[in-house]
């Protein structure tokens, strides 16, 4: 007799061919991982302007 835990059911049947629909597959993956891409780049282009700043404002007071 077959394990049930391991056996699937026609009820636990894939949404696609390439199995079960998730939040974690597919497109929404790919534009979660797109808009971090752009808020981190956006965040550390903020921060090296920032610490130009600082250097061009140390420089002035030489």
């Amino acid at each position: 007799m077959a394990d049930p835990t391991t056996t699937a059911t026609p009820a636990a049947a894939a949404d696609t061919p390439a199995g079960p629909k998730t939040m974690d597959a597919g497109k929404w993956a790919n534009k979660r991982v797109y808009l971090r891409l752009v808020i981190y780049t956006a965040g550390i282009h903020a921060f090296a302007g920032f610490i130009m700043l600082l250097f061009e404002l140390g420089n002035r007071n030489k």
